[in-house]
């Protein structure tokens, strides 16, 4: 395929993926410097991902706003609520007036390779458009962790992410949601990250299922192990998790998990990276608990262990 015709074809796949990329203002009462509260507009992006008007976009956007308001691809304008927020995941969905949205698509986000070709489609510093930038996957699997947040399984980019761009989506080169950009290093060039759209899809699927997402978890960080870190560390796997950290008071630590302990399996089934475990444990909500398989100086041990569950907005 010769260059132009890559180009026309880049540029087709944008122009069906636009109409779906939304801009977001959110008034959020903030403290002034007489402690008074007063309106604060901030700009995200979001996009739709159901024809009744359901919107996705994240959590830091939306947070805390008083009102609202979408700006379309279109121009029209219209106000939305929210619908479901999780700030651990730094996701939200809303819910707009306006209805027979065309949704974008969603892709496998598990399927995504470093290398690969990705888009960042949203409104940068609030303007109109939707922007599209370009950019490959640079990483998978990376994690931030701050004073309110823990995100893992991010997507690493060099696809330029700028303020206002947060909560639109990163698409690869058939226009399938692959990602929903999420933050950048503002002292870096060329890092930004993106929360994989599977991610996405388990929060939706959660919502529809509970009404309202939940936060299942055992109280234990873990870290996947790869034969460079066996290695390095002398472990006695190749592949698994290892617990870097075990919360007091949570049901792990009662089960008697450990630092240092290396999970194989969760539910007889092998885990490599932290999403297995994340995955395991919200897949067994209703069954009230899950069972891990570890090694601790080099013997294997089973374990069940109670599932903390916690409703959010």
């Amino acid at each position: 395929m010769e260059l132009s015709e890559i180009s026309r074809s880049l540029a087709d796949m944008v122009s069906r993926v636009a109409p779906s990329v939304v801009t977001i203002f959110a008034v959020v009462p903030r403290l002034d410097a007489f402690l008074q509260l007063r309106p604060v507009e901030g700009v995200g992006s979001g996009f739709v991902v159901g024809e009744d008007g359901l919107l996705v976009t994240n959590f830091h956007v939306v947070g805390g706003a008083s009102r609202i308001r979408i700006l379309f691809p279109d121009g029209e304008a219209g106000w939305a609520r929210v619908v479901a927020a999780d700030p651990y995941r730094d996701l939200a969905l809303l819910r707009s007036e306006r209805r027979g949205l065309r949704p974008l698509k969603l892709g496998d986000s598990d399927r995504l390779r470093v290398g690969d070709l990705v888009f960042a489609v949203g409104s940068p510093l609030g303007m109109p458009g939707p922007t599209v930038t370009m950019g490959v996957v640079s990483a998978t699997g990376r994690s931030i962790v701050g004073e309110k947040v823990f995100l893992e399984d991010l997507i690493q980019t060099d696809a330029a992410i700028n303020p206002g761009n947060s909560g639109g989506p990163l698409v690869n080169a058939e226009g399938e949601a692959v990602g929903v950009t999420t933050a950048v290093i503002p002292y870096a060039q060329g890092i930004g990250f993106a929360i994989p759209i599977n991610t996405v899809k388990r929060f939706i699927t959660m919502v529809e299922r509970y009404g309202k997402p939940l936060r299942a978890w055992i109280g234990i960080y873990v870290a996947q192990i790869t034969p460079h870190v066996s290695s390095a560390y002398n472990l006695p796997v190749k592949e698994g998790l290892i617990v870097v950290r075990v919360v007091p008071g949570t049901p792990a630590h009662s089960a008697g998990i450990k630092q240092g302990d290396i999970i194989v399996s969760v539910n007889n089934l092998k885990v490599s990276k932290p999403r297995d475990l994340r995955r395991a444990v919200e897949d067994s909500i209703d069954k009230g608990d899950v069972t891990l398989e570890i090694l601790r100086k080099e013997k294997r041990h089973t374990v069940k262990v109670p599932i903390m569950v916690e409703g959010l907005y």
